[in-house]
């Protein structure tokens, strides 16, 4: 985590780490950014004037040093805004310009579209000064109105002629805080001096938690509807968290420097301390705060609420209030209200998630229900390949949230190799299902983790075999493999595969999983395959399916290739494609066709894929 924070090195980062970080809102402490920046200039200039350095050579030292942690980090795109911002910031201070804040992010955002106009489009850009901007419009003349006046007011608080210099409200405040001076002189014989600095440092604290406080209100809910649109996450534990990571983070980030540079096991100890104070407080915000998970937005809400944050930034008095009040309710309405997902009622729609190497299939039923039968996943070939992506996290869950779904009725797992399990779990937690359907699932890590996660969102567990039927709005189901008395190994196989047969009006559609020839051939002797118009092909078009017999049964229409680019496995096979083509079965592989969308009205069959917008009723109807 230190290389994570110190050097921007985020693949030694866990997941568990980043999800916690991230739900509290104190992500930006983890990973570089420009908190790091200016801890460091702070840092820099702290040590230069201590030892008596000219000033001019102090900033000029402090901004070199920004561009060289810029550097060492690998060039990251918010180190380098920010190096750039303190150099403005700088050369400003010297020439004894008034600094304005938004003058500034003006600047640094020119400066940046001129040599990379496409960074307009960038998440990280338009986070990063939409940020700054809050802080700017909104925080810095917030703080500058309220808690400002009263931490200058705490310099030199034995002194009461400056009282008369100040503003009435400032030195009320300094009376006070000297009448508890006095007091602490008279009880403790401290001098009147030290007792003023003992009174002025937990006065200085309460202010600078206040400060904090206020800037990450700001920013939580200025970066609230972009969150959403991005991330689908809002979550406001932050505006406490943040109090506490912040100067943990404004420690440990020059005590880190120090410890590398100068190799004393004491310092790295120290910042190491310091670490786990951070991850404590972040782990009780996130285990006690709630965060939400939120589609996208209709376009009407996400201009309205822009338009209201920016009158609310560029007007004063009652317009103000009128704005914010706008604000705050259409925050509401976009955290709570649940706008109809995107789909087509009176349909069954089967769609392949391009998730690369693996199986993410969306089913939506003509009553609107929602099946998810697999995740997707990566195999655990190394420690970065398990910790930084998560399939069903980074690209299922974003899918479904585009198409406004919060929720999904039932996820089915085909079988319990990584590419379908391992992006189940974070998919039970974001779509809180009401059903978990199984088929012969032998123990594993993986396993254990989908049956826990179950566990705690009150997910039920359905164990299913050969002969159930299931119906959803004139649509049914039928479960074709495994039998009921098939005995899995002691390791997932692909024959552990969970095999459905969707039926509406006169289509069908197989799901095969990953069966190999065995399970093929049982279900033919069994004479539980009939013709289907659309099939799933098994094992991502793997020579080990397919067989010339299995294909002659179903002459399916279309077949559904769910298989990753020019992938080590050579998958899709060869000759599976040429049995395929002989079939005179229209092939649709993810790698190629990107998102499949197939969907019956129970007469026709319309297609639409990713790669080349198409839908044909009349030509589909034929089949």
């Amino acid at each position: 985590m230190m290389q994570a924070i110190l050097i921007g090195q985020s693949f030694q980062l866990q997941k568990i780490w980043t999800e916690q970080y991230r739900s509290t809102g104190t992500f930006h402490a983890l990973v570089i950014s420009g908190t790091h920046v200016a801890v460091l200039a702070a840092f820099f200039l702290f040590l230069l004037r201590i030892c008596f350095v000219p000033e001019s050579v102090a900033l000029l030292i402090t901004v070199l040093a920004a561009w060289l942690y810029a550097l060492v980090t690998g060039w990251q795109a918010p180190c380098a805004r920010s190096a750039a911002g303190l150099t403005l910031f700088m050369i400003g201070g010297y020439f004894y310009r008034q600094r304005r804040i938004m003058n500034l992010l003006a600047a640094v955002a020119l400066g940046f579209l001129v040599l990379d106009p496409e960074q307009l489009f960038d998440a990280s850009f338009q986070l990063t000064f939409l940020a700054v901007g809050f802080l700017g419009a909104f925080a810095v003349p917030l703080i500058q109105s309220t808690s400002g006046p009263l931490a200058r007011g705490l310099s030199d608080l034995a002194d009461a002629a400056r009282d008369i210099y100040l503003p009435p409200r400032v030195s009320q405040f300094r009376v006070e805080m000297r009448l508890l001076a006095e007091t602490l002189h008279l009880t403790t014989r401290l001098p009147l001096r030290a007792a003023a600095a003992a009174v002025a440092l937990p006065a200085r604290a309460v202010l600078f938690f206040y400060d904090v406080v206020v800037t990450s209100a700001v920013v939580q809910f200025g970066l609230a509807l972009p969150m959403v649109v991005y991330f689908h996450r809002v979550g406001f534990s932050g505006l406490s968290a943040n109090a506490f990571v912040v100067p943990l983070m404004g420690l440990i980030v020059p005590i880190g420097f120090v410890a590398v540079l100068t190799g004393w096991s004491w310092v790295a100890s120290l910042a190491a301390g310091l670490l786990s104070l951070s991850q404590l407080a972040v782990n009780w915000h996130a285990s006690i705060e709630p965060h939400w998970r939120i589609p996208t937005p209709p376009l009407w809400l996400a201009a309205t609420l822009s338009a209201a944050l920016i009158v609310t930034a560029v007007t004063r008095g009652w317009w103000r209030l009128a704005a914010g009040s706008a604000t705050a309710a259409l925050l509401a309405l976009l955290l709570w209200h649940p706008f109809a997902p995107q789909m087509h009622r009176g349909e069954l729609e089967l769609t392949a998630i391009d998730v690369g190497q693996g199986d993410s299939l969306l089913v939506t039923f003509p009553d609107g229900k929602r099946m998810l039968m697999d995740g997707g996943g990566i195999p655990s070939f190394g420690h970065a390949s398990r910790t930084q992506l998560d399939i069903g996290e980074d690209v299922v869950a974003p899918y479904l949230w585009n198409r406004s779904i919060r929720k999904i009725d039932v996820i089915a797992l085909s079988h319990a190799h990584e590419d379908h399990i391992g992006g189940l779990p974070a998919l039970v937690d974001d779509f809180h299902p009401a059903e978990l359907w199984t088929g012969a699932t032998p123990d594993s890590a993986s396993w254990r983790l989908l049956c826990a996660k179950a566990t705690s969102n009150g997910v039920k567990l359905v164990p299913l075999s050969e002969g159930r039927r299931f119906a959803f709005g004139g649509a049914n189901i039928v479960v074709l493999a495994p039998t009921a008395g098939y005995v899995p190994a002691d390791t997932p196989r692909n024959n552990d595969s969970l095999v459905l047969r969707l039926t509406y009006g006169r289509h069908n559609l197989v799901l095969a999983g990953d069966v190999e020839r065995p399970i093929e051939r049982r279900m033919l002797e069994e004479q539980e395959i009939t013709r289907a118009d659309v099939l799933k092909v098994a094992h991502h078009g793997s020579k080990t399916s397919s067989t010339e017999e299995f294909l002659s049964m179903l002459q399916p229409a279309f077949a559904l290739i769910s298989v990753g680019p020019e992938n080590s496995y050579g998958h899709p096979h060869p000759d599976v494609v040429a049995r395929l083509r002989e079939h005179h079965a229209a092939i649709l592989r993810t790698d190629q066709d990107g998102l499949i969308t197939i969907r019956s009205d129970g007469r026709r069959l319309s297609l639409e894929t990713n790669r080349q917008k198409r839908a044909s009723p009349q030509l589909l109807g034929l089949f």
